[in-house]
Parts: structure tokens; C-alpha cells; sequence
């Protein structure tokens, strides 16, 4: 039978991972996850060995277990190919103590290329696996990072449409310009008047009104999602973790089942939540240290069990974390409760009418393995500036708001001696002016390609192909709306 999916609001409905991804969201509101999380069946010493793309299938075949090897062997091919600029995938740097898994060197230099390079490829092969004869709309929300990744992952997938709603002054030059230069006649970018938990819940809110999808069907149309919500964004995620311990094994840096410590800069929690799995599948994780910038909602639930969305929303250097509602956290709320999907339900309905729910002394017992901090923009700058200082290696906003964590963990715990992986989930050319203010202010004056040029001058590292096509790319959307105004948008979008 393999793994199956039910909602985390709802165990009665059972799908197949094909049916998981391509509904996205589950009718009543919650997110799919698995009957069980499977254990890792190949040994470290077969892993060591394997490329990337071997690894992900080792991984993923557990998880996605109605594919043939066949269809999952093709969606992993065309997924993880030039399209990187490096065959490793997902390098390791090793700088000042730590290892940092870079993340960024997909189409669109940001980690969300890991999972958004296969999720069209498992979607479509999906839909003819489930005789979907609908066209499928991808209809996402993005902080900044996810939007370019999925518009460049389904831009000319034929049987498909993409929209991506963004807060319009919520996202670095950089992300704004990649989402709007997108070719492809098959997307669609609109920014929105507000911040990205509105344009979160406007998307949530058209995925579970009946009488919408009642008239995309007639339409020929039906939802899915490339937000992390989709249980086919969060499994191949699962993969990196897994592929950077086999290479520090292979590489001598950790002995056999030496537990390492894995630091994820998050907002939305699916980042970590991905390295929670790969520990239960037994992979020897011992520290999961989640890193917040200062909208910290994540650090103040670790520290009291209380999750309070109830504060100001603060825009920072580090955007794809400027997050209040973290989606991806219901499912490890889930896994703690005991896979109590009516106790969920109850905490979620408190957080959609109170903004915040506060769990019990038994669940938070069950969050030992985590550790949550967070460094404020003072912090994130001067993280940047002393690495780069003591060791040539510039890191981006948001992974510097996890190495600043890092340190203060070691502070804190004295665990000096634990190997330790930090997620690195953008390249600096992503953040220039960010990154490079914190190196020297000097730099404020220059336009946001003149400062691609300059890091690349003193990081010593070629600009990225992502930032030299946007260069001299003309912008082709340019829709603004207010975040009541989406539902209409699409609509318009699709003729409907």
C-alpha cells in the first residue's frame, strides 16, 4: 500500500501522494502528511557514494510511493540538471566552525529551487496518473524567494497556469525584478497592497471556497499549490539533509551515526520541518536549531508552548522571513499531539479567530530536540561583516540570521563540539545592498547591478546567470492590487 496522506485536521480521507500533491490543501483547511514518516532503507555507506540525484531517490521513492521508479527517476532527471550550476547539487562550504549547505544554485539562486525544480514535473505526472483532464492553476503567495521559483519551474508547462501575489513593497529589488521580468504566457505576478500574511490567507481562502472551484471546473480550471503547504514541495527537501550528512561521512568530517546539529533560518517552518523528518526517518540529527529574524513569533512559541500572531509586523533584511502565520508549523503541532487531527483543529480554529493558541506541558515535552533564537538586523549586519572579515566567505541576510543563532547557541549551551550544518538558503546577489552595506557602508550609493558586480569583485565568485539575465529585462507584469481584490484578480486572469 505504501504511505498514505490524510489532512491534519482530518484523519477519515486517505490519499495517495499523487492525490496529495495535486489537491495542495485538503478541503478542510489543513495540510497533508504522512501515515508514517518511512525509515531510511540504504545504508550511509551506500549513500556516501551517491550523487545527488541518487539520493533523492533513495529519499523520496519512501515517500511518494504510487510513483513507478520509473516516473520518479524521469521527474528527478529533468529536475536536478543544468539548471544548477554545479553537478554537487547542494555543496558544502566548511567557514569559521561550520558547514554551510548551499542551497542557491538553481534557476533562481534561492533554496526554493530545490523542491520547485521537481514539483512540475511530479504535478503533471500526477494529474495523468489521477486522468485529470483539467488544466491545473498554481496559486501561491510568496515572501520574496518561492515566487520566482515556481513561476521559472511551470513557466511553458503545458496543462498548466501560474499566480503568484507578493506583498508589493515586502521583497527585495532583486525578487521583484525576477518575478517581473518572468517570461511565459502561462504566468501571472500580481504585488499586492499588504504583507505576505495577507496574501497567505487571500490564497487559503480561495482554495477552500467551494463556490469558486464549483466555477473553475466548469471552466476547465482547478487549484494546486507550489507554496510549501504541498506535501510535494516539503519531501524533496527532505533529500538535502540527508545527501549533506552522507557527504560529511564521505568526506571523513563525522564518524558513522556521529549526530550532527542542523541550523535552518525559517518563517514559514517548512525549511526545518524538512530536517524534523529526515531525524525521523533516522538520520542522527541532534540539535534542530530554528533561527528567527525579528519577527520571532517562532522563537517566543519554543521559549513559552504560546504561538501569539498578535504583534506588529516588522519588514527586515532578511523578507522571505517576515512571516506571523507559519503555515508549516501545524504539522509538527500535529505530530506532537499525537497525531490528534481533532486537537489540531481546535489550536488552528484558535489561531484563525484569536491569532494565537498555546499548546499543553506533554506536547511542549516533545519539542526538546529543537532549539529557537533569533537575531535582530544589528545582528544579521554584523554577522555578515565578521564573516567576511575572518574568512573571504560572504553569506546572505537570511543565512546570517542563522549563523548568528548558531553562535548564540554555542554560547548558551557550550556545545562547542557537535558538527553543525547551516541551511544557506539564498546567495548573497540576491540581498547585494544588504549585504554589502553590512560590509562597508560605502557602498550605498551604487545601483543594485553595480553592486552584483562589486560582491562578485570582493567574494571573489562570478555573478550568478539569475541576476545577469534580469539585467536588462524588460518588465512584463506589472498588476498591482489590494489583498481583498485577489479572488477577482484570478478570475480576470482566467477569463472566467
Amino acid at each position: 500500500m505504501g504511505v498514505m496522506y490524510s489532512s491534519t485536521r482530518n484523519q477519515k480521507e486517505k490519499l495517495t501522494a499523487s492525490q496529495a500533491i495535486l489537491k495542495g490543501l485538503a478541503d478542510d483547511g489543513g495540510l497533508f502528511v504522512p501515515d508514517s514518516i518511512p525509515a531510511l532503507d540504504v545504508s550511509i555507506d551506500a549513500l556516501a557514494k551517491m550523487s545527488y540525484q541518487e539520493t533523492a531517490y533513495e529519499v523520496m521513492k519512501l515517500f511518494l510511493s504510487d510513483f513507478t521508479e520509473a516516473e520518479l527517476k524521469d521527474c528527478i532527471r529533468r529536475a536536478y540538471d543544468s539548471k544548477f550550476d554545479t553537478e554537487e547539487i547542494a555543496p558544502l562550504v566548511q567557514a569559521d566552525g561550520a558547514y554551510y549547505l548551499e542551497l542557491f544554485h538553481g534557476a533562481t539562486i534561492a533554496f526554493k529551487d530545490m523542491a520547485l525544480s521537481i514539483l512540475p514535473h511530479l504535478l503533471t505526472t500526477a494529474a495523468k496518473k489521477n486522468q485529470v483532464e483539467n488544466d491545473i492553476v498554481i496559486l501561491t503567495a510568496t515572501s520574496g524567494d518561492t515566487g520566482k521559483a515556481a513561476l521559472a519551474g511551470f513557466a511553458g508547462v503545458e496543462g498548466t497556469k501560474i499566480i503568484v501575489f507578493y506583498p508589493k513593497n515586502g521583497v527585495s529589488p532583486i525578487q521583484e525584478k525576477q518575478m517581473v521580468t518572468q517570461k511565459g504566457s502561462n504566468t501571472f505576478v500580481v504585488g499586492i497592497n499588504g504583507n505576505f500574511d495577507e496574501a497567505q490567507t487571500g490564497v487559503k481562502q480561495m482554495f477552500s471556497d467551494k463556490e469558486l472551484a464549483k466555477e473553475l471546473a466548469q471552466a476547465g480550471y482547478q487549484f494546486s499549490s507550489a507554496n510549501s503547504i504541498n506535501i510535494g514541495r516539503l519531501v524533496p527537501q527532505i533529500v538535502y539533509y540527508v545527501y549533506a550528512y552522507a557527504k560529511l561521512y564521505e568526506n571523513g568530517a563525522i564518524g558513522r551515526d556521529e549526530k550532527i546539529n542542523v541550523v535552518v533560518p525559517t518563517g514559514n517552518f517548512g525549511n526545518i520541518l524538512a530536517a524534523f523528518y529526515a531525524k525521523n526517518m533516522g538520520l542522527p540529527i541532534g540539535k534542530l536549531i530554528c533561527a528567527s529574524n525579528e519577527n520571532k513569533v517562532l522563537f517566543d512559541f519554543f521559549r513559552t508552548g504560546a504561538y501569539d500572531r498578535n504583534r506588529a509586523f516588522i519588514l527586515t533584511s532578511s523578507p522571505s522571513m517576515d512571516i506571523l502565520i507559519s503555515s508549516n508549523l501545524e504539522r509538527l503541532i500535529y505530530w506532537i499531539s499525537g497525531n490528534d487531527a481533532e486537537k489540531n483543529a481546535q489550536l488552528m480554529k484558535a489561531l484563525s479567530e484569536t491569532g494565537k493558541y498555546e499548546i499543553t506541558g506533554e506536547m511542549r515535552a516533545q519539542l526538546d530536540g529543537f532549539y529557537g533564537n533569533y537575531a535582530d538586523e544589528a545582528e544579521t549586519a554584523q554577522e555578515i561583516a565578521r564573516l567576511y572579515a575572518d574568512t573571504g566567505y560572504v553569506i546572505d541576510t537570511h543565512t546570517a540570521v542563522a549563523s548568528g543563532v548558531y553562535r548564540k547557541y554555542r554560547k548558551e549551551t557550550g556545545d562547542e563540539e557537535t558538527k553543525t550544518v547551516i541551511a544557506s538558503t539564498a546567495s548573497p546577489f540576491k540581498f547585494t545592498r544588504s549585504v554589502l552595506n553590512a560590509i562597508d557602508p560605502k557602498y550605498d550609493s551604487m545601483t543594485d547591478f553595480e553592486l552584483a558586480d562589486e560582491l562578485s569583485r570582493i567574494g571573489n565568485v562570478a555573478v550568478p546567470r539569475a541576476i545577469e539575465e534580469i539585467r536588462n529585462a524588460p518588465v512584463v507584469h506589472d498588476t498591482v492590487c489590494e489583498a481583498g481584490e485577489m479572488q477577482a484578480t484570478v478570475k480576470r486572469f482566467l477569463g472566467i
